[in-house]
């Protein structure tokens, strides 16, 4: 355990961090698994985006996940 009062501060806060990111990396491995139609392919593209922006993969990453959805939808 920390010993320092902001040592304590910043544990829980990246505590908290940790348990945000993984609710998202979860929404988003279960909409990458299901499968992707025109209808459903703007809650993906927002699970991705959202994804990209809390930088849980890159931005790199998600542009190429969104065109190869986009491409396979049509």
């Amino acid at each position: 355990m920390p010993h320092l009062k902001s040592a304590y501060k910043n544990l829980r806060k990246s505590r908290r961090k940790a348990a945000l990111n993984l609710e998202v990396k979860d929404k988003l491995k279960k909409a990458l698994k299901g499968a992707v139609t025109p209808k459903t392919l703007p809650k993906v593209t927002k699970a991705i985006d959202k994804a990209a922006k809390r930088g849980i993969i890159s931005e790199n990453r998600a542009a190429r996940l969104k065109s190869r959805l986009s491409k396979g939808t049509k």
